[in-house]
């Protein structure tokens, strides 16, 4: 995904965490590698080629599962609707796919609207996922735009370990204040950076008057971090909100009602003239039903159950009746 933020929106979140899923996505390659039903696409160079022939939408992805996942639940919503697709996943980072876009190699990536920005315009600050969204549009390259967000995130959030969420009466609904008051006896586990980032114990102190009793340095969102919070070496943790992790284990995200932790809505960014009204409608259909919690159990039956993400695309497409 990129790397989950920092103290400006300059360092995107979906940057940072493809360091954390490498090793990951090197062991998944193989699966990968087959992901949707194109595979003489898929066996190829991502980036061979140049524009598809005809009607043909292609649709792209960056290097890490989730993105992959997310394309082919597009690619299939668009074939259910009897739009001919190819696809061009794992390619890179974004660097390299939205000049591919911008050059009509791909019609469709999907993207997170927050960290889309950082790369726009490291310097803004928006205050909505609206405001997120139109920020990127009037950066957007002409010949691209992006159709309507999905409720679904992957964030930094504030985690608590089941143990802690039990202690202190912490629930889904809970917010990061209520975990204020109980501050001088939590450790929080994180990057080394979260010390003196907004996005981080700057940012909870002033936001949420949140000081824990100590802090430990670990990874971004990482195996290091989700295992110091299992064992309750740290009772809180940045811990990314689709990680699998957080369904496995317990964990109580914590609801971050001050927008701490800005905006990473899944949102499709797509070349507009390879993108017919029909496919614009099946995109927007897509994001309408995909939150959160269903991203999440997407991404765990890939990243921990080890299914091929084209039949959990496809099981989740027919699911909310747009298979």
């Amino acid at each position: 995904m990129t790397s989950h933020v920092k103290s400006t929106w300059s360092s995107p979140s979906h940057i940072r965490r493809l360091a954390a899923v490498a090793v990951v996505a090197a062991v998944a390659a193989p699966l990968l590698a087959g992901c949707g039903d194109s595979g003489s696409d898929k066996a190829k160079d991502p980036l061979a080629g140049s524009k598809a022939s005809g009607d043909t939408v292609v649709v792209g992805s960056n290097n890490f599962p989730e993105s992959i996942l997310i394309a082919d639940i597009y690619g299939e919503a668009l074939k259910a609707k009897g739009i001919k697709v190819s696809y061009k996943p794992n390619i890179g980072s974004r660097e390299t796919t939205y000049g591919l876009l911008k050059n009509g190699s791909l019609t469709v990536l999907p993207e997170f609207n927050g960290a889309l920005l950082a790369y726009l315009d490291a310097k803004a600050t928006p205050k909505t996922a609206q405001a997120t969204n139109e920020a990127a549009l009037a950066k957007l390259d002409p010949k691209l735009t992006l159709l309507d967000m999905a409720p679904a995130e992957d964030k930094d959030s504030l985690t608590v370990n089941a143990a802690t969420a039990a202690k202190y009466k912490l629930t889904e609904k809970s917010t990061i204040a209520d975990l204020a008051k109980y501050g001088s006896e939590i450790t929080i586990g994180a990057s080394p950076e979260f010390q003196t980032r907004q996005q981080g114990l700057v940012g909870l102190k002033s936001v949420y008057n949140l000081t824990p009793k100590s802090f430990k340095a670990l990874d971004a969102g990482g195996p290091l971090t989700a295992a110091a919070l299992k064992n309750n070496n740290v009772q809180a943790a940045d811990i990314f909100t689709t990680d699998p992790t957080i369904e496995k284990e317990k964990f109580v995200v914590l609801q971050d009602p001050e927008n701490l932790f800005g905006f990473e809505n899944v949102i499709p960014l797509v070349y507009k003239s390879g993108l017919s009204k029909e496919g614009v409608a099946a995109l927007n259909a897509v994001s309408a039903k995909l939150d959160t919690a269903a991203l999440l159990s997407l991404d765990t039956q890939v990243q921990s159950d080890n299914k091929d993400p084209l039949e959990v695309a496809k099981t989740w497409l027919t699911s909310v009746g747009l298979g």
